[in-house]
């Protein structure tokens, strides 16, 4: 009784906050699960919530220049940008994770039927530019029995800022010496080789349209899009395909941070998928020192929403080939999210 109780309050409260417009911005890694998450919520609620799919950095600008009520991420930020945050905006940034995803190697190889294996070096040799063809001995000793094409390989990267090329470059640089020494990990590097696709979407069009091609996307659309990816050798030296179960295998931690920022590129897990990361939607604490806040309403709004999506939206993950989030992560948010606060005053949550 008490239980249903507190869930009618709750819908009482969502309901309230209908004709409240919510503006974010930022990573393309989780765009169709958000997309899913705001047509439902507005089915529920009333409330509106446009997101503009522009990539983690252009997300972090946006928070940064208060022109959204949330930004979005996969990659936490660094403890440097989050210092800036607070010394401009007397304000701390909540990291918020949503959902668990992964970043697969997409390629266009005619011929062959069966995902082909990679590991870390030879993915790190192919975007450096060292492997150049797909018969190369080092992919070929990854793959007996495959018969590959002497197809020149063009590798695909992200043009902008980007969560995803982060995951993708963190682990990299985490498995190969001559990775990190050489180009390092961040949302933008320089690309020694390759031709540059804007959002998910652009590597994965490019992929598709240009045979011999390789790049890197989000799970969800890779398989949205029927493009061939493949396994990657994970720190056990097992191939692992990327799915909800090696995905979510990829997040079992001992420990997990109070403030959500955990990086789970090269897991440890023998059956993990090695290159997997949280997405997270980004807010300030005192959403009133965000200029785009306007109204205790709206960060009410903004607060449910969020609650919201760590409870009831995560049945909308598995069907769109995002893992739900484990229950650490979830209390660990539920404890954030009660610290939000407008003017001094706690929001109301569930």
């Amino acid at each position: 009784m008490k239980k249903s109780l507190i869930a009618a309050l709750f819908l009482a409260g969502l309901a309230f906050a209908g004709g409240v417009t919510l503006n974010g911005a930022g990573a393309t890694f989780p765009y169709p699960l958000y997309a899913k998450y705001f047509s439902e919520y507005h089915k529920l609620t009333g409330v509106r919530v446009n997101y503009q799919s522009i990539g983690s950095g252009g997300g972090i600008r946006q928070l940064f220049a208060q022109t959204v009520h949330f930004g979005a991420s996969d990659a936490p930020l660094t403890d440097e940008k989050l210092a800036e945050f607070e010394s401009k905006f007397g304000t701390p940034v909540v990291h918020v994770p949503t959902a668990l995803g992964a970043v697969v190697p997409v390629y266009n190889v005619t011929g062959v039927n069966e995902p082909l294996n990679f590991s870390g070096g030879v993915l790190a040799g192919i975007f450096l530019g060292e492997i150049r063809k797909w018969n190369d001995p080092a992919i070929a000793e990854l793959n007996p029995g495959v018969k590959l094409p002497p197809l020149p390989i063009t590798v695909v990267h992200r043009s902008d800022g980007s969560g995803t090329t982060y995951i993708w470059t963190e682990y990299l640089a985490k498995v190969s010496p001559d990775w990190r020494r050489r180009v390092g990990a961040g949302k933008s590097v320089s690309w020694p080789v390759g031709l540059g696709g804007k959002g998910n979407e652009g590597v994965s069009g490019l992929v598709r349209q240009v045979p011999g091609a390789i790049g890197y996307a989000e799970l969800a659309y890779a398989l949205q899009n029927k493009i061939a990816y493949g396994a990657v050798q994970n720190r056990s030296g097992k191939f692992v395909l990327a799915n909800l179960d090696s995905v979510r295998a990829a997040a079992e931690l001992p420990d997990f941070p109070a403030d959500t920022r955990v990086s789970l590129t090269d897991t440890p897990a023998p059956d993990g998928y090695p290159i997997a990361s949280f997405t997270w939607i980004l807010v300030y604490r005192d959403l009133d020192r965000n200029r785009a806040v306007r109204s205790k309403a709206e960060a009410e709004a903004l607060a449910r929403l969020l609650d919201w999506i760590i409870h009831d939206g995560q049945k909308y993950n598995p069907a769109l080939n995002y893992a739900a989030l484990p229950g650490v992560a979830v209390r660990a948010s539920e404890a954030n999210l009660a610290g939000l606060r407008y003017r001094g005053e706690a929001l109301t949550g569930r």
